[in-house]
């Protein structure tokens, strides 16, 4: 005669050993009798360098449609990557600028003192509308330009 197997029962866990997973699965650890927390996969990455208030702005003396003004909006992940394909992290558009039209853009940098820039140019235009350009980092303008035909605001070198 076969009798069937006999089904073995899980073991219960008491004492310290029940308390490995229940701790685990919390996120704690002992060590030398004391909790510490543990980083679990879903935790909140670390924050990143904070971020700076940029504004760029832009206006010319006389009226001018369709000005071409790129700025960057992003901080690259590294100069090599902004060498490689600069008009991905900058981006281009046309306006319509006067002594009361002006053109503003807000964006957050981590490191304005490499990547805060505004440009505008009348490209081949024969008019002069002297153009003006307005860069400010939280709050605090830090450079101001103008020029007959473009102008530049940047705090690097370009």
């Amino acid at each position: 005669m076969r009798f069937p197997r006999r089904r073995r029962r899980p073991r219960q866990l008491t004492g310290r050993v029940a308390l490995v997973p229940l701790l685990l699965t919390t996120g704690l650890v002992l060590g030398a009798g004391t909790a510490v927390p543990v980083a679990l996969a879903d935790d909140e990455p670390t924050p990143g360098p904070p971020l700076h208030a940029v504004k760029y702005t832009v206006f010319s003396e006389t009226p001018f449609r369709n000005a071409e003004i790129y700025y960057h909006a992003v901080d690259p992940p590294n100069f090599a990557d902004y060498s490689h394909d600069p008009y991905a992290f900058t981006p281009n558009v046309e306006a319509d600028l006067g002594p009361n039209q002006q053109w503003t853009m807000d964006v957050m940098l981590a490191n304005p003192d490499d990547w805060a820039m505004v440009t505008v140019t009348s490209l081949d235009s024969p008019s002069r509308p002297n153009f003006h350009c307005v860069l400010a980092v939280d709050g605090k303008v830090v450079v101001a330009k103008q020029g007959p035909v473009g102008a530049l605001c940047s705090i690097r070198n370009y």
